[in-house]
């Protein structure tokens, strides 16, 4: 985890005593909402349908317990003792009161934490792979990288005010649990043919209204020249991009029409004049923010125990937990774990104070007091010994959090919708509870096996339903709300944006949609090993589509 210097904590409190005082001119009358607005969205702070919402920063998802008591601490404090994690790695406070915004940005700097550009046209938290620094397949850690980002990046005067928001992904391995393909800027770390680390740089992907899969705009660029690189794609997306419609601001369609390869040369004209010059990374400074850093400090552990395998074989819902749950680690007796947020009848993403509280014990005790924050809106304890994986699932069971189900169609990805966010056509959550209620029964959801079900309540897609293996977006029609329904979306090394399936159905109806969905799955499906986003692709869209229209014409 990175330790945060005194130039680190001096912006951040600099940042909240100077959002303080915009506050207070706001709340006195003697700053309007126009000049507040772009004040208060780069201090995280939204304008909902009932009430503000502070979106608080954790950079690339990296979370002290220390922090986390913290952010238990806001939730009951200043809201309504719970909050939200995003699909950013970020956490979101649903309920402040405006006047005591200034109070939590305060909470929030004595324990090196921010909302610092979470919100407004500028270059947002930077995300990577939740498995970052301890993944077997791993080409090189990003965490680093991605701080060298961060310090960049944070209050960059001229990306502080760019067309439109601006969000770079960031992958260490093949296998890119990162999403990188749907970011405007997405960066997979590889190596060259000498072994030199390095990234290739996808550029214009998103979701949204026009969701678009990005373009490798340069197959290798060795790792020194990060920062600069990236500086020259976002000085052509600042002079070009659009400032007089939103809907065409993002760099993506700036990409799409310029077309790449117009696009690739202005940004190699750009990084001409920037190439070698002082933005390039020397390797000391790799290192001296790699030394800022704390490191576990790992025991030599055998990769299996007579005590944890009798237990696989005595507590078959312990076991199961296991096969869902708990991922490979590159040190022999350690695995990473996945806590499950998505608890049938609890919002997806959704933790109370007590279990925050209790989330950072169970890091101190068994994970050197980390934690990690994943773009599935889930936790990560990425260093667990194999040895202490039953009393760790025990701690979890005891805080309603053992629920395993990771990758499997309860683990629900879904934004707030409708019953928070202003812009929303309809309410996610509830769809998101009736779904998990149909298909909550172990046995079956482990026969059905991996399916990604996403909802986001409007074409902004916060929920990244585009790229679920099943899509639902919420849908304003003729002032009723709907629900459009899309398979075969897929994220990762086969990204893929999904394909709607036919007209859209009102909310009741959506959990017997999915279920006609699972029933085509079922029935088309080579083998029991073959994978829901598989077999769509392998037997095309209409069988399913077919099934679906049976059910509409009942």
């Amino acid at each position: 985890m990175y330790q945060y210097e005194c130039i680190d904590r001096g912006v951040v409190r600099q940042r909240a005593q100077q959002f303080r005082r915009q506050t207070e001119c706001f709340l006195a009358g003697t700053l309007g909402e126009e000049e507040f607005r772009p004040l208060r969205q780069q201090n995280g702070l939204y304008l909902q349908r009932h009430a503000p919402m502070l979106r608080v920063a954790i950079p690339y998802g990296m979370l002290r317990a220390a922090q986390l008591r913290r952010l238990s601490h806001i939730a009951r404090e200043y809201d309504r003792g719970y909050a939200h994690f995003t699909t950013r790695q970020n956490i979101q406070y649903q309920w402040p009161a405006l006047q005591r915004v200034p109070d939590i940005l305060d909470e929030l700097a004595e324990v090196d934490m921010h909302a610092i550009q979470t919100s407004g046209n500028c270059i947002r938290n930077t995300t990577v792979d939740h498995f970052a620094g301890v993944a077997p397949d791993e080409v090189l850690d990003p965490l680093v990288y991605a701080e060298i980002i961060r310090q960049w990046s944070t209050l960059h005067p001229e990306f502080a005010f760019l067309p439109r928001k601006f969000k770079i992904a960031l992958s260490g391995s093949p296998a890119d649990r990162a999403a990188v393909m749907v970011h405007d800027i997405g960066l997979k770390a590889v190596h060259d043919y000498d072994g030199r680390p390095g990234f290739t740089v996808v550029v214009g992907g998103g979701l949204g209204r026009t969701p678009i899969i990005g373009h490798v705009v340069r197959e290798f660029l060795p790792a020194a020249d990060l920062l600069t690189y990236l500086e020259a794609i976002l000085r052509v997306y600042d002079l070009h991009g659009r400032r007089d419609k939103k809907y065409k601001a993002r760099i993506k369609v700036l990409v799409k029409e310029l077309g790449l390869d117009a696009f690739r040369r202005q940004v190699e004209h750009e990084w001409s004049f920037l190439e070698g010059g002082p933005g390039t990374l020397p390797s000391a400074e790799v290192e001296r923010v790699a030394g800022r850093f704390t490191r576990p400090a790992y025991r030599s552990l055998p990769r299996a125990s007579v005590r944890h395998e009798r237990h696989l074989r005595e507590d078959a819902a312990f076991a199961r937990w296991v096969a869902r749950n708990v991922h490979p680690h590159r040190v022999s007796g350690y695995a990473a774990v996945t806590v499950s947020l998505k608890k049938t009848g609890v919002p997806p993403g959704d933790v109370t104070a007590g279990q925050m509280d209790g989330i950072a014990g169970l890091a101190e005790r068994f994970s050197f007091g980390e934690l990690r924050v994943t773009h599935e809106q889930n936790l990560v304890l990425a260093d667990v010994e194999c040895e202490d994986l039953y009393a760790f699932w025990t701690g979890l069971r005891e805080l309603d959090l053992a629920a395993a189900n990771r990758g499997l169609s309860t683990n629900v990805i879904a934004c707030p919708g409708g019953d928070y966010c202003s812009r929303a056509n309809a309410a996610s959550l509830p769809v998101a509870a009736a779904i998990q209620q149909r298909f909550d029964d172990l046995d079956y959801l482990h026969d059905v096996g991996e399916v990604d079900l996403n909802i986001s309540g409007c074409m902004n897609s916060c929920g990244h339903h585009h790229v679920g293996h099943i899509g639902i977006l919420g849908v304003d029609k003729n002032g009723e709300e709907r629900f459009q329904v899309s398979i075969g979306g897929n994220q990762g090394p086969a990204t893929a944006l999904g394909r709607v399936i036919g007209p859209s159905f009102a909310r009741a109806d959506v959990p017997d949609v999915i279920e006609r969905l699972i029933e085509v799955y079922l029935r088309e499906r080579d083998s029991d090993a073959e994978r829901f986003i598989d077999t769509v692709q392998r037997v095309g869209v209409e069988p399913f589509r077919r099934n679906v229209h049976a059910l509409a014409d009942q």
